[in-house]
């Protein structure tokens, strides 16, 4: 049997064969940086509309990463994916090392031999962050620091796409995501630090890119943004849980424009789900907010919060309260 045979015999392992209740049964997903926070969420949204859903991340039961972080791993965002009805497969990954993401590849090959949806949502620097990036100026920033940003919110996704696309482009409809955050429009602001603001807007510049060359494959690349995020991080950031999250608004007023992970997801899991994306989408910047609208998706609370166009508007001097962009 040939190289062409295996992946021919591979490829039909799983046909698409999508229902409304679950129209992404049979679809292959790799959810890069799946851990926790947005990229748990996509993954168990694209679960739960029937997709096998790959997810990558270096927290794992025996292994912390650099964020610090022990409450969350890969392993548990896998059987999430598996209990939300889809099918969870751990591999844990560090993108940044070509070695294990050239690994990844091989095995996602040999068990389907493509891939359908690759969500790039790794990123991991908020501890660098809130150390080096607030309130100095780039040259303040210590290089180690600021070059470590540049690593985790460019490098790795350099690498991913570089050798996922092969797969990819192997999908009848292959659909990539890069998950930054801030929209092309947002982020026409500087973002308060060079080292941060190349981070953010390079993965907006790279879906518009990608989907340049992905348009002979009739693929959609698409940079999407949350507004204001209540990730695991961020809920600890201001001593609460979800089930209290309002009571940060204290700390923070902005904070009560925040979004569950799950919007994102689910706006992203109803665009993997659009037939016409390409059409739509491809190259383009967009937000949980602007996809929400269109794709008539709500938060967890049934609300439709627009981060983005609150923060735009208030900058104006618009009146206005955040309850209103809800």
């Amino acid at each position: 049997m040939t190289n062409e045979d295996i992946t021919n015999q591979n490829t039909q392992k799983t046909t698409h064969v999508g229902s409304p209740t679950r129209p992404l049964l049979g679809r292959i997903a790799l959810v890069a940086g799946a851990t926790r926070g947005a990229g748990r969420a996509q993954a168990v949204e694209l679960g739960r509309t029937g997709a096998i859903v790959y997810v990558t991340g270096r927290t794992t039961r025996l292994r912390t990463s650099e964020v610090g972080r022990t409450t969350e791993t890969i392993e548990e965002t896998a059987e999430l994916v598996t209990a939300a009805g889809g099918t969870g497969i751990a591999v844990p990954t560090d993108h940044l090392d070509e070695a294990q993401v050239r690994a990844l590849v091989e095995r996602i090959d040999r068990e389907y031999g493509r891939l359908d949806i690759l969500v790039n949502d790794l990123w991991g620097g908020e501890h660098l962050v809130a150390a080096s990036v607030f309130g100095k100026k780039s040259w303040e920033t210590p290089l180690a620091d600021g070059l470590r940003i540049l690593e985790l919110g460019v490098r790795s996704h350099v690498i991913t796409a570089a050798l996922l696309f092969p797969l990819l482009i192997r999908s009848d409809a292959p659909l990539h995501v890069e998950v930054t955050d801030g929209t092309a429009h947002s982020n026409r602001r500087y973002r308060e630090n060079m080292f941060y603001d190349l981070a953010k807007n390079a993965p907006i510049r790279l879906a518009f890119g990608l989907g340049q060359e992905l348009v002979e494959y009739r693929g959609a690349a698409v940079a999407v943004s949350p507004g204001f995020l209540r990730s695991e991080q961020m809920l600890a950031h201001f001593g609460v849980r979800e089930e209290n999250w309002r009571d940060a608004i204290a700390q923070e007023p902005a904070f009560a424009i925040a979004e569950s992970p799950s919007y994102l997801a689910r706006t992203v899991a109803a665009l993997a789900a659009d037939p016409d994306r390409a059409k739509r989408w491809n190259g383009k910047s967009t937000s949980s907010g602007e996809l929400a609208r269109f794709y008539g998706v709500t938060d967890v609370d049934g609300s439709r919060p627009d981060a983005w166009a609150y923060f735009e508007d208030v900058a104006r001097g618009k009146e206005g309260s955040p309850e209103d962009y809800r």
